[in-house]
């Protein structure tokens, strides 16, 4: 999975957002709202190559949290995430 070109994680008044930047971005009406841990994964891969296995050693890595549910979570992001439009496999 990718980061579609032209999307940008944004700090706006203490709240995480995804904006499209840029002509090719010109059809994306959406706003997508990242919770801290999802920027903290957002930022990690931006710019690389990753899977739902990278997601998951990153939450583990900094959280708490069992290999079987930031296997889940990481698999429900990556599935919103490409849903919105926003990554691509």
């Amino acid at each position: 999975m990718r980061i579609k070109e032209g999307f940008t994680l944004r700090s706006i008044v203490g709240q995480y957002v995804v904006i499209g930047e840029g002509i090719s971005q010109v059809n994306f009406n959406k706003m997508i709202t990242l919770n801290d841990s999802a920027a903290y994964l957002w930022q990690s891969v931006e710019g690389k190559e990753f899977s739902v296995e990278d997601l998951t050693r990153l939450l583990t890595d900094k959280y708490e949290v069992s290999d079987e549910k930031a296997a889940a979570d990481a698999a429900a992001l990556a599935g919103k995430w490409i849903e919105a439009g926003i990554v691509e496999e």
